[in-house]
Parts: structure tokens; sequence; C-alpha cells
């Protein structure tokens, strides 16, 4: 059964940095892109980054709205998804999210489409205090 779950939210002030982890379980990296996802009060859920499948990590693509202050990772090894995120501002909290994409169907920066993911993981909270 494929599984995903977040962690390393929490509270970080303006300014810092936090990395979030995405252990994907059940799928081999080369099934799945997988995507990090974010959801603000009140907002709907928007795509920031993913990574497709590949032996060597794949291939990372970015939402032009964080481009420049996030980076996607992948550790094949453990089938662990890292999104690392620097310079946070208090517009940047919410619910974040990793999702799993069929990359057997969904190619490239499609897989930055919420409507695209097939699995999803219960989220981790990042609350940027100003």
């Amino acid at each position: 059964q494929l599984q995903l779950v977040e962690s390393g939210g929490g509270l970080v002030q303006r300014g810092g940095s936090l990395t979030l982890s995405c252990a994907a379980s059940g799928f081999s990296s080369d099934e799945y892109s997988i995507g990090w996802f974010r959801q603000a009060p009140r907002k709907a859920r928007m795509g920031m980054a993913c990574i497709s499948r590949g032996p060597g990590g794949g291939t990372p693509y970015y939402q032009d709205s964080v481009k420049g202050r996030v980076t996607i990772s992948r550790d094949v090894s453990n089938n662990t998804i890292y999104l690392q995120m620097r310079d946070l501002q208090p517009d940047d909290t919410a619910d974040y999210y990793c999702g799993a994409v069929n990359a057997r169907l969904i190619f490239g920066s499609r897989c930055l489409a919420v409507h695209n993911v097939n699995y999803w993981g219960k989220g981790t909270l990042v609350t940027v205090s100003s």
C-alpha cells in the first residue's frame, strides 16, 4: 500500500529556513513523481515543487512563485523526498503536503498540478512568525 508521511513542520521566524521530509513507501521511485504542495488558510491547495522519477533522483520542477526559495530533492536509497525552504515569510504559513503522481501517465511539470495527484500524505503544518 502506497503511503506518504510528512515531517519537519513547525514554528519558524521570518527569514528562517526549514526542511520538510516526505517518507514514501509501498512503491518504487520509478513509478511515481512526488510533489510538495501547500494549502494556506482559506486558500486552495497549490503545487510548489515536484520531482520526477529516475534512478538519479529525477528532474525537479518548481512553481514560479517559489522558484529560488525552495529546493526539492529525492534520496532514492530510502525513498524520501525533501523540501528545503529559505527566507520564509508569514505568507508561507500553511499545511504542507506531499503527493504522488503516476509517472507513467503524467510527465514533466504536470506533477505540480493538484488534480494529477493520486495519493496524499496527511500534511505537516508550517507556521512563520512575524
